[in-house]
């Protein structure tokens, strides 16, 4: 299979996982370049998957349905009013041809948020951020934690797709929390040097980011300490609920 990324807005990534000419679209934030693509690398939509209802993961599905009818569009409920026809929750599978997707319930940036897996490819949409994790906007720090705790179990070639190009500002604020950390220091290193030649930082293995994503370490004891947190094996919800708190405010 070949893994497509496509930039859209001012910092999205919208996926196509192909399959000989046949294609997964993944979060549609604009309609233009994914059938410009599409057409250019001669390919079939064979569906969209949508992870949840924000306009800039679905505002480009009306577009793509006018031009390629009768695709289905497979998403969680509150995806329902942005063009799903398909509803899917956590548990359930996605079979179409050669992919066979794993719906994992990734509730915490919003409600009904879900992921897509399909070794490797994990899509995380606003879940998991290389060096980071989503805003909580509609559920709660302990849902995204336990969302976050989902994709860890993970394997660890697992590509991380997400949705935005968020990289080299997590690690900034990782720094900040944690400047002698020497892999995250190496990685922002390499994640600057990538973005002044306008290159993409993502898909990163689990691997990776097991070494540079702090809201993947809450159990370092080293970091617990930069958090000035003393308490007796202190609860890793709350330790993240911490860091989330600071990245908010930074």
């Amino acid at each position: 299979m070949e893994l497509i990324r496509i930039s859209a807005l001012s910092d999205n990534y919208i996926w196509l996982l192909a399959d000989n000419q046949q294609c997964i679209i993944v979060d549609p934030a604009e309609s233009e370049p994914v059938i410009a693509t599409l057409k250019t690398n001669q390919l079939n939509p064979a569906a969209i998957l949508l992870t949840h209802h924000h306009n800039d993961h679905t505002q480009g599905v009306k577009d793509i349905i006018a031009a390629y009818p009768n695709i289905p569009v497979f998403g969680p409920q509150e995806t329902l009013a942005k063009g799903a026809t398909l509803l899917i929750e956590d548990g359930d599978s996605v079979v179409i041809g050669n992919f066979n997707f794993k719906v994992l319930g990734l509730p915490g940036h919003t409600l009904g948020h879900v992921g897509f897996y399909q070794a490797p490819y994990l899509f995380c949409g606003d879940t998991l951020f290389s060096a980071g994790c989503g805003r909580i906007f509609e559920g709660t720090p302990e849902q995204m934690f336990q969302s976050i705790q989902k994709i860890a179990a993970l394997p660890d070639d697992t590509l991380v797709c997400c949705a935005h190009e968020y990289t080299l500002s997590n690690l900034k604020f990782a720094q900040h929390i944690w400047p002698e950390n020497e892999a995250i220091k190496n990685y922002s290193e390499k994640v600057t040097a990538l973005r002044e030649n306008q290159q993409a930082t993502v898909p990163s293995t689990l691997k990776t980011e097991r070494n540079i994503n702090i809201f993947l370490q809450c159990n370092n004891v080293e970091l617990q300490q930069k958090l000035n947190i003393k308490m007796v094996n202190p609860s890793l919800r709350a330790i993240f609920t911490l860091l989330r708190q600071l990245k908010d405010q930074y």
